[in-house]
């Protein structure tokens, strides 16, 4: 299209200044991701590039951070420059939970974590009795925890009256794909949180992403969605995109659902 139309921009530039804050710490990319099931360390901080994010989980107990003798994940993805958010991945209890954090507080200073405790290994859904007593004690110990729950805006305002910085309901199962199976009680939980909410577990694609997005989360974390597309870097930068997109349009503001038709030019004064 060559030229603009008069009094108009060519283009409407992204919001650079949309940043988020989580416990006081500010950041302007939206999407969070993992460091498992990717080939290699190489290839995850590669994915970690393309997907633009700021901050990267690391499972404690699977993902080695201090042992100088094997391959670490610090020499490829420099905690420096990017925010490390622990996680409990694999704990079910809230007693493993806690351990676990105060491992990884003695080994690398972390206070930002991310609690999970699982309540089975079919499902790997959020024992949500264990996450509570985990999140009273942690906050009651300086841990600054985001939270995996159930897509339950009750139980997410338990979470955060127990100290929870960020509550982060599923869309569906870990590491399933399916996409968010129920966008009324994310959207409610969003209504009703005053601290960040982000989507965690069940994104299979970008549109998931821009789903989680459009419905005002804050922010989406992701790791199987990426680490097992058969481009991983390509899938990384896709969903980077579709962050973007979603939260352009949250910030757009839809237009109504209407349940007949309505032309787009008005069918008054026809020739």
């Amino acid at each position: 299209m060559s030229g603009a139309v008069k009094g108009l921009p060519m283009s409407i530039p992204m919001n650079n200044s949309d940043s988020w804050t989580v416990a006081g710490r500010t950041f302007t990319s939206r999407l969070i991701v993992g460091t498992g099931k990717y080939k290699d360390f190489e290839q995850n901080a590669a994915a970690l590039v393309a997907s633009g994010a700021e901050i990267i989980t690391v499972a404690v107990r699977r993902v080695n951070v201090s042992d100088r003798k094997a391959p670490m994940l610090t020499d490829y993805i420099d905690p420096k420059k990017y925010t490390y958010l622990p996680n409990t991945a694999g704990c079910f209890t809230a007693e493993d939970a806690i351990r676990t954090l105060r491992l990884a507080r003695e080994a690398g200073g972390w206070e930002l974590v991310k609690l999970e405790v699982l309540g089975e290994a079919k499902t790997l859904y959020p024992d949500m009795r264990e996450t509570l007593r985990a999140t009273e004690i942690l906050a009651k110990e300086g841990f600054l925890p985001m939270v995996y729950c159930v897509d339950d805006p009750i139980a997410a305002k338990q979470l955060e009256e127990a100290g929870a910085v960020a509550v982060m309901p599923l869309g569906a199962p870990i590491g399933s794909g399916l996409g968010i199976q129920n966008r009324v009680t994310i959207r409610l939980i969003v209504e009703g949180a005053k601290v960040p909410v982000l989507v965690d577990a069940g994104v299979g694609t970008a549109s998931d992403a821009a789903v989680a997005m459009e419905l005002g989360c804050e922010g989406v974390l992701m790791n199987t969605a990426i680490a097992e597309a058969k481009e991983p870097v390509r899938m990384a930068r896709a969903m980077k995109l579709a962050v973007e997109a979603g939260r352009e349009a949250y910030l757009a503001g839809r237009m109504g659902r209407r349940m007949y038709a309505d032309p787009s030019s008005p069918l008054a004064g026809l020739i």
